[in-house]
C-alpha cells in the first residue's frame, strides 16, 4: 500500500483523462448556449428519453457566465463508460459486467490513498471576500425545485468526531448564497451521525465538498462500501493505483488533488436555512422546503475552466443504468455469503431503482427460491428501501422485463407464491408512506418459478431453443441485418 506523502499529485484517475476515453469510444457530445435555469435539466431528460446508448455531454457557453465553465451530465448512462469507470472490458454485456464486477469486488484489496501536497485544483484559490460560487453555472434542475443545486454528482466529506474516521459520501447542496451551501443528509448515513454527534456537543461541524471528479469517486461516494473502508481507498483497490488526495489546510479533510471544484468550510450550531424541495431519485418531491443546515464556505479551490459534475435524477424509468448494476452486484455477493447457493443472476431494473430485485436461481431444494427472495431483501445492500423481489428460474432473461413479466404471469400464483414482510426498513425519499410514519416499508417477495413439487412435470416452453437461433441465426445473418437496418428507428431530438 502507498503511504508516501508526494509534493504534487501523479496518477491519472482524473475527470479530463476520463472524458478523453470517453470520446474515443465516441460517446461525448458537447451542447453550447443552454441556460442554467431549467433548460439544461430539459435537454439532459430529453437526451435520456430519445437515445437508448445516452451519451454523456459537456454543456459550455452557459449564458451570464465564463463560456468555459462547463457542467457534466449522464457520466455512466451506458455500459461502456460504467466498465470504462470500474476498469472492466468495455464488450461486457449487463449480467456478465455484473458478474465481473462482483468478482472484482469480493478479491479486491482496498489502497491507502496518496497524500500530496498540491494538484490541479489548487490552480486557483480564493477565501474570505473572494469566495463567490454564483460565479459558476450551477442549475436548477427541474421546475419543482427550490433552488439551484451545485451538488448531485459530487463528494462531501466529513469526520467522526469521536473517533475521527472519515466519510466520503454523496448527499444533496443547495447554493444558498455566494459563500454558503445547504446540505440535506438522510437519516441513518454516516455523514448524519457525524452530524449529529458534533452538534450534540456543541462543536462547528468541519466539512469538504468536491463538485467535479473521476466518476470512479461518485461512485465510491453513493454505494455503500464495506464498513470500515475508507471511500478514497475502495476506489484505489477497484482500479488498482491509489488516489492522490490532498489535505484540506482548512479542515484537514481529505479531497481529491485533481477534483475541479472544491470547498472547505463548517456548520455552526443552531444555524440553519430553508432548503429544497428537490426531485429525488424515485422520481418524486418526497421531502418539501424546510430548515437544514448549511455550510458556512472559508476557502475555494478550482482548476482553471473547471467542470461541474451532474447527476440530478429524473424519473428512473430513463436513467439509472450504473446504479442498477453496481447494486445488484453488491446483493448478488451478499447472498452468495450468507449461503444461497447456484444464483445465476441479479438485476435491478433501472426504472425501479432500489425498490426492485430480479434474481435468477438453478432451484436446488424445496424452499430454495424463498431462501433466495427473503436473502436478496434483506442482505446489507438490499435491505434499504426496498419493494418487490422477483425470484425465477434461470432459464429467464432477468435484464429483459417482458420475460420477467412472463414469469410472474405463467409461473406464480397469487394464493401461494406471493409473502408479505412488514416493518422493513425505508426512508424518507420513500414515496407511497406518509409523512411522519416514514422509517418502515413492507416488501412483496413473488416466487415466481415452476413449483419445487412438480417441476418436471411443468409445461414446455415453445421457444427455440439456443442451438436453433445459433443455427439459423447464422445461415440468414446478412438477409437478417438488411431488415433490422431497414426498420431501425431512429427518434431525433427535434420530435
Amino acid at each position: 500500500m502507498a503511504t508516501a506523502t508526494q509534493t504534487k499529485a501523479t496518477n491519472s484517475v482524473d475527470l479530463r483523462d476520463w472524458l478523453k476515453e470517453v470520446k474515443r469510444l465516441e460517446q461525448l457530445e458537447q451542447i453550447s448556449g443552454a441556460h442554467w435555469d431549467l433548460e439544461l435539466g430539459a435537454l439532459t431528460e430529453i437526451i435520456l428519453e430519445r437515445i437508448s446508448t445516452p451519451p454523456a455531454v459537456v454543456f459550455d457557453n452557459v449564458p451570464g457566465f465564463d463560456p468555459n465553465r462547463r457542467v457534466l451530465v449522464n457520466m455512466l448512462e451506458t455500459l461502456e463508460r460504467t466498465a470504462l469507470t470500474l476498469d472492466l472490458p468495455l464488450d461486457l454485456k449487463i449480467i456478465p459486467l455484473i458478474d465481473a464486477l462482483r468478482a472484482k469486488l469480493r478479491s479486491m484489496q482496498p489502497i491507502t490513498a496518496n497524500v500530496v501536497s498540491t494538484g490541479p485544483v489548487f490552480e486557483n484559490i480564493e477565501r474570505g471576500e473572494q469566495i463567490d460560487l454564483t460565479k459558476f453555472p450551477v442549475p436548477r434542475w427541474h421546475a419543482g425545485d427550490g433552488g439551484r443545486y451545485l451538488g448531485t454528482a459530487h463528494l462531501v466529506v466529513t469526520r467522526d468526531p469521536e473517533t475521527a474516521v472519515e466519510n466520503v459520501g454523496c448527499y444533496r447542496v443547495m447554493l444558498q448564497d455566494k459563500d454558503k451551501v445547504g446540505l440535506y443528509i438522510s437519516p441513518g448515513k454516516h455523514g448524519k451521525i457525524h452530524y449529529e454527534k458534533a452538534m450534540k456537543a456543541g462543536k462547528p461541524f468541519p466539512v469538504a465538498m468536491a463538485f467535479g471528479q473521476h466518476p470512479l469517486l461518485y461512485i465510491a461516494a453513493s454505494q455503500a462500501v464495506p464498513f470500515g473502508v475508507n471511500e478514497y481507498d475502495w476506489a484505489g483497490g477497484l482500479i488498482g493505483q491509489p488516489i492522490d488526495v490532498i489535505e484540506g489546510p482548512v479542515t484537514g479533510l481529505r479531497f481529491p488533488a485533481n477534483a475541479e471544484i472544491v470547498i472547505e468550510g463548517e456548520i455552526i450550531p443552531g444555524e440553519t436555512m430553508p432548503e429544497g424541495p428537490f426531485g429525488e431519485w424515485p422520481g418524486y418531491y418526497a421531502s418539501a422546503r424546510r430548515a437544514e443546515p448549511f455550510v458556512r464556505v472559508k476557502a475555494l479551490y478550482y482548476r482553471n475552466d473547471p467542470i461541474i459534475t451532474g447527476a440530478a435524477p429524473f424519473k428512473p424509468t430513463i436513467h439509472g443504468m450504473y446504479r442498477s448494476c453496481l447494486r445488484a452486484a453488491t446483493v448478488w455477493n451478499g447472498m452468495e455469503q450468507a449461503g444461497v447457493p447456484d444464483i445465476k443472476g441479479v438485476y435491478l431494473p433501472p426504472p425501479a431503482q432500489r425498490f426492485m430485485i430480479v434474481v435468477a436461481i438453478k432451484q436446488r431444494y424445496p424452499g430454495h427460491a424463498k431462501q433466495a427472495a427473503l436473502v436478496a431483501c434483506q442482505c446489507h445492500a438490499g435491505a434499504y428501501l426496498g419493494r418487490y423481489v422477483v425470484v425465477v428460474d434461470d432459464d429467464i432473461d432477468i435484464t429483459d422485463t417482458n420475460e420477467v413479466l412472463w414469469a410472474i404471469c405463467t409461473r406464480s400464483d397469487p394464493a401461494t407464491s406471493v409473502d408479505i414482510l412488514r416493518r422493513c426498513w425505508s426512508g424518507p425519499l420513500d414515496p407511497i408512506i406518509q409523512p411522519g410514519q416514514k422509517g418502515f416499508n413492507s416488501r412483496m417477495i413473488i416466487e415466481a418459478v415452476r413449483p419445487w413439487e412438480w417441476r418436471d412435470k411443468f409445461p414446455a416452453t415453445s421457444a427455440i431453443t439456443d442451438e436453433t437461433r445459433k443455427v439459423y441465426g447464422s445461415k440468414w445473418q446478412r438477409q437478417l441485418d438488411q431488415v433490422q437496418a431497414r426498420h431501425r428507428v431512429t427518434r431525433a431530438l427535434s420530435e
